[in-house]
């Protein structure tokens, strides 16, 4: 009965709604992600499992750069244990509110798309984690832009397919 439980609730939480570009946007801001991203930002985020735990903290520090046609971010991570990662997005604008883009670990390309003050980014990615083991995780980003210095980002993450929690991170331009 426990088990039959435990699936009834994880099918639920997977179930669980999620944001769509199509939803009435909440302000009338404009994102636009190469001005947003162009120059110094600071990260604050945390993962939180499925059942509510929170699991893992972290800051980023961000430089981007805007070229007219491709923005580049270098993300250099500092989790809570001490641990560090560095990841460089290259993202090209495909159109006037699609975007493109790859970094190391990125399965294939990852796509995006603005629309009023939202953002959604979707890929693939294997991330390392605690001990060194490489894990291969689906992000389903979503961004809304709170001020025009201050961003923020709730990410679904699954794993094979299954729902196991989510990134919230706030970006804040200097």
């Amino acid at each position: 009965m426990r088990l039959f439980a435990f699936a009834a609730l994880f099918l639920l939480a997977a179930c669980a709604g999620r944001p769509e570009l199509d939803a009435a946007p909440l302000s009338g801001r404009q994102l636009n992600l190469e001005e947003f991203f162009d120059g110094h930002l600071t990260a604050y985020g945390q993962f939180q499992d499925v059942f509510g735990e929170v699991r893992r903290r972290f800051t980023v520090e961000i430089e981007g750069t805007w070229d007219g046609e491709t923005l580049t971010l270098v993300e250099d991570f500092l989790y809570e244990d001490g641990s560090t990662e560095q990841r460089i997005w290259t993202l090209e604008k495909t159109g006037p509110d699609t975007w493109r883009g790859t970094a190391p670990g990125v399965v294939g390309v990852a796509f995006g798309e603005e629309r009023g003050d939202t953002f959604n980014w979707r890929y693939t990615i294997d991330l390392p984690l605690p001990g060194g083991e490489t894990t291969r995780f689906t992000f389903d980003d979503w961004m809304w832009v709170l001020s025009d210095d201050r961003l923020l980002n709730r990410a679904y993450m699954e794993r094979f397919g299954v729902y196991i929690g989510d990134v919230i991170i706030t970006f804040e331009r200097h």
